[in-house]
């Protein structure tokens, strides 16, 4: 088991349940709704359980390699699409099922996390499996999923400032290291 691909499986699962979506009948809302919500629902504990696991590993690793420059950044660009996707699911809220306006709104949700998940798999799980062996990889999965099964009911949504996120998780790390790591500079905000 590799956390890579457990990200990469429940991306996968985000695209079907977007798919599935597009072709329900705009009237049968109580269909829409269901599926909507089951996905509304998936796409925070995803973003909850990258942000509580996967992402502190990975500034973890790139620390460690002498690129935290190039991971921070990542990070920084991860948890702002994170925040972005939220957005765009609570805009779904605000319309009625089936309208025009929802599936706008669902569409724009769909385009905000289609977007994050091509560039967090270019970058984020790329530089993640060049950076950290698979018995790392192998641990991280086994609590990402474990996360995963106790929230499953879901999560409630928070965003974060991109910034504070990583400058906590790399202060954890300098904690964690007792100093002896060095952690990159961070660009001011």
């Amino acid at each position: 088991m590799d956390i890579t691909q457990l990200i990469l499986d429940d991306h996968h699962e985000q695209r079907r349940l977007f798919a599935i979506l597009e072709q329900i009948d705009r009237g049968d809302t109580g269909v829409l709704a269901a599926i909507w919500d089951r996905l509304a629902a998936f796409l925070e504990l995803h973003a909850q359980a990258e942000e509580e696991i996967f992402y502190p590993e990975l500034l973890r690793v790139g620390v460690a390699a002498h690129r935290a420059a190039g991971v921070e950044d990542e990070t920084i660009d991860a948890i702002g699409d994170h925040n972005e996707i939220r957005d765009a699911v609570a805009e779904v809220a605000r319309h009625q099922v089936g309208t025009d306006e929802w599936f706008a709104a669902v569409t724009a949700a769909n385009e905000a996390n289609s977007d994050h998940m091509a560039e967090e798999e270019r970058e984020g799980l790329t530089d993640f499996r060049r950076l950290a062996d698979l018995a790392r990889r192998h641990r991280l999965a086994v609590a990402f999923a474990a996360y995963e099964a106790r929230n499953y009911a879901g999560v409630r949504a928070v965003d974060k400032d991109p910034v504070d996120y990583v400058r906590a998780e790399e202060r954890k790390l300098r904690t964690t290291a007792a100093g002896s790591l060095s952690v990159g500079t961070l660009k001011q905000s």
